[in-house]
């Protein structure tokens, strides 16, 4: 028999054959979708973490445009006015309004750079608010949210390392 009266007769071949082949594609169709879901369930705690850092750049964005307007004068009245503001309050809320701003795109693409920067502010809001009270005022809640927002990054941060192979 030449070789291509063979491959007409596998071609056309039993009945059994064409079971054999839909049984065959049905098994791989079955472990292309079983592969598809066991791999995102491994990557639960980065999505978990990567919403986590959206939900940041949002809060982000919200704190920056709030120190944009009291920059600007949207926000207060005459005497919370900004140049009625000391010198160390107006460096404060510059610089807030800037780097908050900065960290919020960071965090949104969710890149290294931006956790870095949102990490320095959520410390430098910490530290005013510690060190400095006639700047902002000292308020313990704020530090307290802060303190709370650092730990759930690392947790979560921690937790999606875990997750990755070495």
């Amino acid at each position: 028999m030449s070789e291509i009266s063979t491959r007409d007769a596998a071609r056309d071949g039993s009945p059994r054959d064409a079971v054999r082949d839909s049984a065959r594609d049905s098994a791989m169709s079955v472990a292309a979708i079983s592969s598809e879901r066991s791999e995102s369930d491994d990557n639960v705690w980065t999505r978990r973490l990567v919403l986590f850092l959206r939900v940041m750049a949002l809060l982000s964005i919200l704190k920056g445009l709030y120190h944009w307007a009291q920059v600007t004068g949207f926000v207060g009245g005459e005497d919370e006015a900004f140049e009625n503001q000391s010198m160390a309050w107006q460096a404060a809320t510059v610089y807030f309004a800037v780097i908050e701003l900065v960290a919020a795109v960071g965090l949104w693409l969710a890149t290294p750079w931006g956790a870095v920067v949102w990490l320095t502010t959520v410390v430098s809001m910490a530290v005013i608010e510690l060190m400095f009270p006639g700047i902002y005022g000292g308020s313990l809640i704020v530090v307290g949210v802060e303190v709370f927002m650092l730990a759930a990054y690392l947790a979560l941060a921690w937790m999606a390392a875990r997750e990755r192979p070495p």
